[in-house]
């Protein structure tokens, strides 16, 4: 992107807007408080976006895949499927805030994995930042300080798996479009996670289905607006304001959820996104393909 075409006041406000969208996403799970199985929320939250592909139904039908690329959208679908349904599983567990600024974690093993899997080097200020990182995921835990609830382990097992999906992802882009990327996940996790969900069938209310549909909106809609802002910005500009999804977590939680501030997780957070940014601004300072993704860009 040129200097001419960068807008960073554009950019900025775009993934403001984003930041609002995904945590609508998680305010609205929040609202089902586990009365919809984890599984079964993830399906049905996909199953009612799918109404979002049909203006690229065409494209999708009329592409060819080789077996092997068919191989890496099975499996990317399938690495996909465990993250939503942890995730799902972690919402109506722990904390707004806390599955916030726990889901930061998911660049930096975007990092750490780029290593085994693409054969990316890290160099010193690299690890430095991922060790800073993983020392903002223990002030968020804690542990030996207060007691793990099942749903901390469930966000970060949601990072790791998260970060499997996007670097399965960054290697397809480079083969197929990314319309085709992004609509096939949504079809292998729609397919992955039916199973799932009938293993534990809950029949929805309409509200239920109301909220979920909700969900898949705000989450198409948060995707969209995050192209807009990386259109319009370097990454290393908009990625800072990704903060502000922490702050707007902590005060859903207090404010409708009765979930007190917990000044560990805001301080764990913001160590882990200083460390991201930090690797982002990097990769932009030495004009490298980037390997680390924006916060965003792995969302459900």
């Amino acid at each position: 992107m040129s200097a001419a075409q960068q807008r960073p006041v554009v950019g900025i406000l775009w993934m403001v807007v984003t930041g609002l969208c995904f945590v609508a996403v998680t305010a609205l799970v929040k609202v089902l408080d586990g009365r919809v199985p984890a599984a079964e929320g993830a399906f049905l939250r996909y199953l009612l976006g799918l109404v979002f592909l049909l203006p690229v139904a065409r494209t999708l039908l009329a592409t060819r895949l080789s077996a092997r690329q068919w191989r890496l959208f099975g499996l990317r679908g399938l690495v996909h499927t465990a993250g939503v349904t942890l995730w799902f599983f972690a919402m109506s567990r722990i904390p707004i805030a806390e599955v916030t600024a726990m889901n930061y974690l998911t660049p930096v093993y975007v990092t750490i994995l780029a290593v085994f899997v693409l054969g990316e080097k890290l160099a010193l200020r690299r690890i430095l930042a991922i060790v800073a990182a993983l020392a903002g995921a223990l002030l968020i835990l804690r542990p030996g300080f207060r007691a793990l609830d099942p749903g901390h382990v469930a966000m970060l097992g949601t990072a790791l798996l998260f970060s499997g999906s996007y670097l399965l992802a960054k290697i397809l882009s480079g083969e197929v479009s990314a319309t085709v990327v992004v609509a096939l996940l949504s079809v292998t996790v729609t397919i992955g996670l039916a199973p799932l969900a009938a293993l534990d069938w809950v029949t929805p209310t309409m509200f239920e289905l109301a909220v979920l549909f909700g969900v898949a909106c705000f989450a198409t809609a948060g995707h969209y607006t995050m192209t807009l802002a990386f259109a319009a910005a370097p990454v290393s500009v908009t990625q800072p304001v990704t903060f502000l999804q922490l702050v707007w977590s902590v005060l859903l939680g207090v404010v409708f959820f009765a979930e007190p501030a917990d000044p560990w997780v805001i301080a764990g957070g913001t160590v882990i996104l200083l460390a991201i940014s930090f690797i982002t601004w990097r990769e932009q300072q030495l004009k490298r393909q980037a390997i680390t993704p924006p916060v965003p860009a792995t969302k459900t």
